[in-house]
């Protein structure tokens, strides 16, 4: 943590009482680096000990919230920051990386992800009826906000129920119901909002990332994911670049080069062969395509990478 994101916290006792106690408890259930599923489904618990660059991934909807730390995300080619007096929310699935950019043995970095369940975020909006949400133009479908004194208790009341374990069954999904109620009543969840209605055009931008999801490997005409979706070819690619930061030819891109590289490293799959299943059907296209992406062609990035291992 920066000294002036440290003297902001001071100016908040309570917020700053919350931050030490979600620490502690971050620290005392995930003892050891890297990340933890808890016993609360959905809720992920990290800790790492040095500055790390995660592999890109295919990041499904979560909200993020670091206790000590910070962490930079990249989106394509914009970057957002966090730390613990902002978290971070990701409403559709996104391919990004990250960086972990303060973390020591001493002062390790620590913190938590809860996904977001879409079918839950429905449930919600159809029970609670209007709940004057704030009408904006759509944005991406990533944000950094300031962290909500409120939201961080829900949080904590969540996380505490994991030293109760004969709780979780029973207040875990009344406490997550609230969280995405926070979410909703944030200053960016009109982000949130949107996706869950059937006829905004977010909302079927996000039926088109699913799509692509899990047809990325087939050959992508833009006029019949368009129909698919029900919208125009032309108000799909500026939509999609408007939640994504990407077009839709972009988009499927990474998802078959992170695909493409997972399988190199984690199954031992040669390039071409790797390449082929993702959808390639010209070996130099995708080592150009990949270098662009990695900053080196196949071969070397994988070698880099086991190096780093």
């Amino acid at each position: 943590m920066s000294s002036i994101d440290a003297d902001r916290l001071v100016l908040d006792p309570a917020l700053e009482l919350q931050r030490q106690e979600l620490a502690e408890l971050i620290r005392r259930h995930a003892p050891s680096e890297m990340g933890v599923e808890s016993a609360i489904e959905g809720l992920y618990l990290t800790r790492h000990e040095k500055s790390v660059r995660s592999m890109p991934a295919l990041a499904q909807p979560a909200l993020c919230i670091l206790a000590h730390g910070s962490k930079e995300v990249s989106l394509g080619d914009e970057h957002y920051v966090y730390d613990p007096l902002h978290y971070m929310v990701v409403s559709v699935a996104l391919p990004i990386s990250g960086v972990v950019l303060e973390a020591s043995p001493e002062n390790p970095s620590l913190g938590m992800r809860l996904d977001i369940d879409p079918a839950q975020l429905n449930n919600l909006i159809a029970d609670a009826g209007p709940m004057a949400v704030p009408a904006s133009p759509s944005g991406r479908g990533l944000y950094v906000e300031r962290t909500d004194p409120l939201l961080l208790d829900a949080l904590l009341r969540l996380i505490r129920l994991l030293d109760s374990a004969k709780d979780i069954a029973v207040l875990a999904p009344l406490i997550r119901r609230e969280i995405l109620y926070r979410l909703l009543r944030g200053p960016q969840g009109y982000r949130l909002h949107e996706i869950a209605l059937s006829n905004s055009q977010t909302h079927r931008v996000c039926k088109a990332v699913e799509w692509l999801n899990q047809h990325f490997h087939r050959p992508l005409r833009i006029d019949e994911l368009a129909r698919e979706v029900n919208l125009s070819s032309s108000t799909l690619h500026h939509r999609f670049k408007a939640v994504t930061s990407m077009s839709p030819l972009q988009y499927q891109k990474q998802l078959r080069l992170q695909e493409a590289r997972r399988l190199m490293l984690n199954d031992g799959l040669e390039a071409a062969v790797a390449g082929y299943r993702v959808g390639y059907e010209s070996p130099s296209q995708f080592s150009r395509e990949y270098s662009r992406l990695y900053g080196a062609p196949p071969l070397r990035d994988l070698a880099r990478l086991r190096n780093a291992l």
